[in-house]
Formats: structure tokens, sequence, C-alpha cells
């Protein structure tokens, strides 16, 4: 745009008389004051934008993939979800406005592993604070009450540790350390008393998640949020089929092979699935 204008300036030009040269300085001035206007709010939209963007991602929505099948069937690896991390927000001036509400019984969140809380993990949340909760032959029983569980899937034997938690015989092989401590203080009489500000959480897919029953509670602070919907989803090739579609001997697959790979692991059913 600057070699344009340096381009048609008036010197360049034959000298116009006095009136035709005030008649012609207004639109060269005003087309000057139109492009930079129109720069100007060019830019003005550029940042507005990404300031809403990065709004949104901070404090409102965040985009996450599953690598793993402890909340099979309910997430698939390979799902990309959208979590609402505005969902659980403090009351406040603001509540009237946002859906905020407390987590309950039968909520899926994504969280802050405690273990090492730069991971993120989704578990189903089973125990709230105050809550006496345990496990026996793999049904949950919750103050006393057996929990209905539609969502559960169940796919091993039995295991002590696991499916009579806590009063199984262990300790396990994945129990972490401070865990195993900790649980001895909070269980009794063959219950775990949920502490206040803490999840007892498990993975849908009962007998194969790590969760806590291994590791421990989910503290109220480590919440990130709750999974929206499944705006992608795609199967991930495993086993002899990973060997198939992996290119053998450095040789580079044709682009036609690959889209139809492509396209045909996409699970078109799951796309904009609202996560229950």
């Amino acid at each position: 745009m600057t070699e344009e204008v340096n381009q048609l300036r008036p010197e360049a030009l034959p000298a116009p008389s006095d009136e035709s040269a005030a008649a012609g300085a207004q639109p060269e001035d005003g087309t000057k004051k139109g492009k930079a206007g129109g720069w100007t709010a060019s830019l003005q939209s550029v940042l507005m934008t990404a300031v809403i963007a990065t709004f949104v991602i901070t404090f409102t929505v965040q985009a996450f993939q599953i690598p793993s099948e402890s909340m099979e069937k309910t997430l698939l690896i390979g799902d990309y979800l959208l979590v609402d991390k505005a969902h659980y927000g403090p009351a406040g001036i603001w509540s009237f406005l946002m859906p905020y509400r407390p987590v309950r019984r039968g909520d899926t969140i994504v969280f802050r592993y405690p273990v090492k809380p730069s991971d993120h993990f989704v578990k189903r949340v089973i125990g709230l604070p105050g809550d006496r909760v345990h496990l026996l032959r793999k049904q949950v029983y919750i103050n006393g009450q057996p929990l209905t569980e539609p969502y559960a899937v169940y796919r091993r034997t039995y295991e002590a540790f696991r499916d009579d938690f806590p009063g199984g015989s262990g300790p396990h092989g994945d129990v972490t350390t401070s865990w195993f401590l900790q649980l001895r203080k909070l269980a009794h009489n063959g219950e775990l008393i949920v502490p206040p500000n803490s999840y007892f959480v498990l993975g849908d897919n009962r007998d194969n998640s790590l969760d806590s029953r291994f590791w421990g509670l989910v503290p109220a602070e480590n919440i990130v949020g709750r999974p929206l919907v499944i705006y992608w989803s795609m199967r991930t090739p495993t086993g002899a089929r990973a060997a198939e579609a992996a290119p053998q001997d450095g040789k580079l697959a044709s682009s036609d092979f690959g889209l139809t790979r492509l396209l045909s692991g996409i699970r078109w059913r799951r796309m904009l699935r609202v996560v229950e």
C-alpha cells in the first residue's frame, strides 16, 4: 500500500490550478484516511478475535483427546471433547448469568491428576463429600444403598482389592504408597468416608481403570470442568491393523490410500454427541 501511494504522489502529475488542487486534495486525503482506517479496523478485529479466543480457552471451553479405554463405552479412544470449564464455577455475582452448579454424583468430570497435576484425567463422580463408599463384588454402595450404574462396564473376573474396595485384600501393585497410608485413616467399618472438598471417582470401564481406588480422591480445586460434547471421533488402528496401516520399508503410501484410511476411521455417529 505504501508503494501505491508513493507512485500516485501529486508531484508526479501536471501542476493543477489552485482551485483544482484544493478540490483534488480532498479525495486523495480521504482515500488515505479510508485505507488507514480500514487497516486499523482490521487490526482491531484480529486483536479482538484473539482476546475472545484466549478468554474462551482459558475460562470457558477447552479441547481434549481421549487416549485410554478407562471410560468406555461412554468415551472411546480417539474421541475429541470440548470441556465446559465454567460449569462448576463458584457462585457469585455472575451466577444469575452463568450456568454454575455444584458437582453431582454421576457427573463425568475432567480434572488435574492429583499425583501429577500437569496431567488431565476424565472419570465419573461416585462419592461426594461426606458419603460412605464401598464396593462389594463390583457393586458400588453409597451410604449403605446399592448404586444403579447403567454406564458401568465389567470385562474381567473378580479381583479382591479392586472389586471389594476398601475391604479387599491388598495392597495392590497399582496403589500409590501415599494413598495406601491415607486410606487406612479414611476407611471405617469397611467403608471409605469421603472428606470435605474431595470426590471419589471411578472409570466407567470399571475393571480397566486406574481411579480413586488406586491413587486417591480428587480435590475440589483440581476439577477443570465437565465434558460437553464429542466434536470429533476417529478409530485408532491397533495390533495387526496398525501394522497393516503403517508404511513398510520407508515406502510412502499413496494419498488415495491415506484418505481412504482416514475416512473409514471416522466415527460419524459420535460427532456432536453430548457426553452424559
